[in-house]
């Protein structure tokens, strides 16, 4: 497959990084201090040294836990901490140039006429570097602590996030023309007002009248990701989405997912590759093989199994509260889809063992070893070259230890990539939108949203 694979620096903005107590890892400095706007912005820095395309931040509005030991684990070892990524985007955009900035929003945390505002002041403020992460959320605390008596079903959330999606987009796409801002002194007209328009819209969930706030931005509407797994997130992916994130990574699997997504993107008027797919994954370096297999073992033995345990079973929506480590799991008969994130429950169940039920030990650490590419940089190489042979158009790389995780990869795998032609060695001109997707800075025509472009 010819072309590079993208290459985003994924974490979230809270100290732990979701590492299961790695926090005590000597190699963390300082392990105790909470990281200042300084310290994520050099984070930043050393992605964008690596002429890495995003940084991606992950977000929740609740915790994850099914008990009250669960949530105990995540408090404890402070998993729960999150501040708000779009808070601290413009900071980091002005420490840097060229670096994009993903961001997650749940459709369940902020009015569309609202969220659309703040992505907008984004898009604007970093030149058009920035992309939303569109989710729908699977935590029942989340739901609670925004007023709702409880998790919706995900099939009423998909159909919400159907019209969240369409009020920003008419807020974004329609509400402005493109010429609309004049500053013309002569006449004392600064803005055009019949080129702005209210959107008069009114849906099942929100009567937004408009207009938008904010005149059209570099991007107009942010890249738009999504990482939605399960059957109803893959037709949403295939309808809204430029680049999926995908938890598959045997390249069988793979290609049988984007060739699926593509097919769905086909059916709904888009063209397959307007989505490009991007391989949610983890590395561990070593100057040998024998070196990497050892720091990825001793992550796991230092990691709090408990609360492995909690997010194990907040993530694929299974309750393994009061199993002891070597109790059997049997997942293999127990339906994907039928809470949580089914995607992730459906990667693992596909990377266990068949012939036997698993322990609870073992499920962990394969839900612990799912994405987790361990080896030297040129091994490391080889694996993503496949990958990109099976369709994949990029990866995230999550840091096990932050910084050092992307250290790593920045210092002794990208140069490999490099030279291979698989990353790229430098900065295009233009937007986010532009630079990953190579049809400009706005949406494409044949997309949902430019249907209220006038």
């Amino acid at each position: 497959m010819a072309g590079r694979l993208t290459l985003h620096a994924f974490t979230a903005l809270g100290w732990l990084d979701g590492q299961f107590g790695l926090w005590r890892h000597p190699e963390l400095v300082p392990p105790r201090a909470v990281p200042d706007l300084q310290w994520w912005s050099d984070l930043a820095r050393t992605a964008e040294r690596g002429c890495m395309d995003s940084m991606f931040f992950a977000d929740a509005m609740g915790m994850g836990g099914f008990t009250a030991d669960d949530r105990e684990a995540e408090v404890r070892g402070g998993r729960m901490i999150l501040w708000d990524p779009a808070v601290t985007i413009s900071g980091l955009a002005a420490a840097t140039e060229h670096l994009g900035f993903l961001f997650t929003s749940s459709i369940l945390q902020d009015h569309p006429f609202t969220f659309a505002r703040r992505a907008s002041t984004l898009d604007q403020l970093t030149g058009g570097r920035v992309g939303w992460n569109m989710v729908t959320s699977y935590s029942p605390n989340a739901a609670r602590n925004l007023g709702y008596a409880d998790l919706p079903s995900r099939e009423e959330r998909y159909a919400w996030a159907e019209e969240y999606a369409d009020v920003v987009y008419r807020l974004w796409e329609g509400s402005w023309e493109d010429d609309a801002l004049l500053a013309d002194v002569a006449s004392g007209v600064y803005v055009d007002p019949a080129k702005v328009h209210p959107i008069d819209f009114a849906g099942d969930r929100y009567r937004v009248q408009g207009p938008h706030l904010t005149h059209p931005t570099p991007q107009r509407t942010p890249l738009l990701v999504q990482a939605g797994g399960s059957p109803a997130g893959r037709e949403y992916a295939a309808r809204h989405a430029e680049i999926q994130f995908i938890a598959e990574t045997d390249e069988r699997a793979m290609a049988e997912t984007i060739s699926d997504v593509r097919r769905l993107a086909v059916r709904s008027g888009r063209r397959p590759d307007d989505i490009s797919f991007v391989v949610s994954s983890r590395f561990v370096v070593g100057s040998t093989e024998a070196e990497a297999r050892r720091k990825a073992a001793e992550l796991f033995e230092r990691a709090d199994f408990p609360d492995l345990v909690a997010h194990l079973s907040s993530a694929i929506g299974k309750d393994f509260s009061g199993l002891s480590p070597d109790d059997p799991v049997d997942l293999l008969n127990d339906p994907a889809g039928s809470g949580g994130m089914s995607g992730s429950l459906q990667a693992l169940v596909d990377g266990l063992p068949k012939d036997r039920v698993p322990t609870l030990r073992e499920v962990v650490r394969a839900s612990r070893n799912r994405g987790r590419v361990v080896g030297t940089p040129e091994q490391i190489a080889d694996v993503l070259q496949r990958w990109h042979e099976a369709g994949v158009g990029g990866v995230t790389v999550s840091m096990e230890l932050r910084p050092t995780s992307l250290v790593e990869f920045v210092e002794h795998v990208i140069p490999v990539l490099q030279d291979r032609g698989l990353a790229q060695r430098e900065y295009a001109p233009g937007t986010l939108r532009e630079k990953l997707m190579g049809y400009g800075d706005r949406l494409p025509d044949r997309h949902p949203a430019a249907r209220h472009r006038r």
